[in-house]
């Protein structure tokens, strides 16, 4: 059964960092694109970062340069190290893997910045 797992998720201050991670099982991460949403009660899921299985990495704009987004072949897992964290990136963060027709969502994990 092929499943994507997110983890990672808490609690940090303002400024801190967190890193969440995006474990596949049943199957090897590389083959697909790997892409981070995020989602707030009441909004829609927003992309934060893209992984092509090639390696082609794309932000969104408020991302770029606080958050990035890797690839451990070996761990077969994805990740999203996020820095310098504000209260707006308070959310439930997704990942989804696609590959051809296929599409699959992780559970989520939650990410709160608060003091």
């Amino acid at each position: 059964q092929v499943q994507f797992v997110e983890s990672g998720g808490g609690l940090v201050q303002p400024g801190g960092s967190l890193r969440v991670s995006c474990a596949a099982s049943g199957t090897i991460i590389s083959i697909y694109a790997v892409t981070w949403y995020r989602q707030t009660p009441g909004n829609q899921r927003e992309l934060v970062a893209a992984i092509s299985s090639g390696g082609r990495i794309n932000y969104a704009d408020y991302a770029k340069g606080r958050f990035t987004i890797s690839r451990d072949n070996a761990k077969n897992t994805v990740y999203l190290q996020m820095n310098n964290l504000k209260p707006d990136d308070t959310a439930v963060y997704y990942c989804f893997a696609t590959r051809g027709g296929e599409g699959y969502w992780g559970q989520g994990t939650q990410v709160t910045v608060s003091t």
